[in-house]
């Protein structure tokens, strides 16, 4: 599927989400290009990986390519996993949205996730 058709399919698969996802959807290859703004980010969860030897023992979502080589990341706080249902391993493989502002990340783009409302299971086709 081409990049113009997957982003149609997920603004499509976006268009039936209730009123609280007003922000803008954005496909997580494109994340980059809204630094510091607030966005919803769609895409498969490539990988998962829990830093539990890293201050704050994150648990980076990664998507939008495989990594090391993806484009975006969702960053859970190592206080905040026990929260997640489904966890966030059970995430890889999985189409997801994840919402609030992105940030930069050396040359890839990141949300810092808050809650376990910010993950969103997606069905995008």
């Amino acid at each position: 599927m081409n990049r113009l058709t997957k982003t149609l399919s997920l603004m499509a698969a976006l268009a039936a989400a209730p009123a609280a996802f007003a922000q803008e959807a954005v496909p997580a290859e494109q994340a980059v290009r809204f630094i510091g703004k607030d966005v919803m980010v769609c895409g498969k969860v490539e990988k998962t990986r829990w830093a539990q030897n890293t201050e704050g023992e994150p648990t980076f979502l990664y998507m939008g390519g495989m990594f090391p080589r993806h484009t975006f990341s969702a960053r859970i706080p190592g206080d905040q996993r026990g929260k997640f249902k489904p966890t966030p391993e059970e995430l890889e493989g999985r189409d997801v949205c994840v919402i609030g502002t992105v940030q930069r990340d050396a040359s890839r783009a990141e949300i810092a996730v808050t809650s376990p409302a910010n993950i969103k299971l997606a069905n995008l086709k």
